[in-house]
């Protein structure tokens, strides 16, 4: 029999959602979530797909940009990164003039900036554009790591996963931001307290919910990590981030090219670094949605590693990862690669969790 075709016999024959969570219930092992952009366009592929980011980027007018994409052919963004900082740096080893050399570092910016502006634009305006089923289906799927204490990380720029946390009642769902009180001896005289802003560290202890590559509503303003949120009536969240954009504050996306560089820009944001360590240092099992672990994603692994760590109890540690995949070419790339994983690595049907109850 040809490996393709074994292939998608083992494909059909591979555990549903279901079955993960069964036998990890038998097992009384603590499970946790990593969710990728699967995770969004399995709510609208038409937005949160690779090609509407790309088209959208492709048809702003801007004359930097259209040379690139001209040039590159790609519509991979991670790639694009990639090559762009290659050359800027074959560029400063041969003496590139250094008007040349900031005519590409303004087109890479630009790239990154039209990437966030696509994401902003191409996005539902609120939370409530999210159907009532959707939004039932996928806060189900939700409650089955939040009620168990269970982490969930994304590496999703959207504000899905955001909204749905923020429309339902659920335990457990802190993302380590909080307003402080910064008058606090004039509270204790009887004065009324003044707040600081959404600010991100004072609930970090209780943290449950990370952003590993940033999102839409995050923003890094100086000395705080801030979070935007609905501030009532028609502000809606996403207007409010519009408005910071249009004064010249961008969310914290890690938009780099190849793993290595996304996790030194992971490592200059105090954020940021919370969130990767705190994936370094799960326990239990870890179940996977939406996340095909790319070519780029190699910081990713190593984080998983470093809690699969073979030199901490076995009560401490990741011992498994569960993987979900949505073709039979997902899983032969899956089988490819497990290799790299220091637990055991387990796949399953992704279709079968009805995260957004399609």
């Amino acid at each position: 029999m040809k490996k393709s075709n074994l292939n998608n016999l083992e494909f059909d024959n591979i555990q549903s959602y279901q079955e993960v969570i069964d036998s990890l219930e038998k097992k009384k092992r603590q499970k946790h979530l990593l969710i990728g952009n699967g995770f969004s366009m399995a709510y609208d592929h038409k937005i949160f797909s690779y090609n509407a980011l790309y088209d959208f980027v492709n048809n702003q007018q801007d004359e930097n940009l259209k040379k690139l994409f001209s040039a590159i052919r790609t519509q991979n963004f991670e790639l694009i990164m990639q090559q762009l900082d290659d050359f800027i740096r074959l560029a400063e080893a041969f003496d590139i003039s250094e008007e040349f050399l900031n005519t590409i570092q303004d087109a890479k910016e630009q790239l990154q900036n039209s990437l966030v502006d696509a994401v902003k634009t191409l996005h539902p305006e609120h939370v409530y554009s999210i159907p009532d089923e959707k939004n039932n289906s996928c806060v189900a799927f939700l409650r089955g790591f939040i009620d168990k204490n269970g982490y969930i990380f994304s590496t999703n720029y959207d504000l899905l996963l955001y909204w749905v946390l923020m429309r339902n009642e659920l335990e457990n769902k802190c993302d380590g931001f909080g307003k402080e009180v910064l008058n606090p001896e004039e509270v204790k005289k009887g004065q009324t307290p003044i707040l600081s802003d959404l600010d991100w560290g004072i609930n970090k202890s209780n943290q449950r919910i990370f952003y590993v590559h940033g999102a839409l509503h995050l923003f890094d303003i100086g000395a705080e990590i801030t979070k935007e949120t609905f501030s009532g009536g028609r502000n809606y969240l996403l207007s409010n981030i519009k408005k910071r954009m249009a004064n010249k504050q961008y969310p914290v996306f890690v938009t780099a090219g190849d793993g290595n560089q996304k996790l030194n820009h992971i490592m200059h944001n105090k954020y940021l670094t919370y969130c990767y360590e705190s994936l370094a240092q799960i326990q239990g099992s870890m179940i996977t949605f939406g996340f095909n672990f790319g070519d780029y994603d190699e910081h990713i692994i190593d984080a998983i590693n470093k809690a699969a760590l073979h030199g901490r109890k076995a009560s401490d540690k990741l011992h498994s990862i569960y993987i979900g995949v949505f073709s039979s070419s997902d899983f032969e790339h899956i089988k490819e690669i497990e290799q790299k994983f220091q637990c055991k690595v387990n796949v399953f049907r992704s279709n079968t969790a009805n995260v957004w109850g399609n």
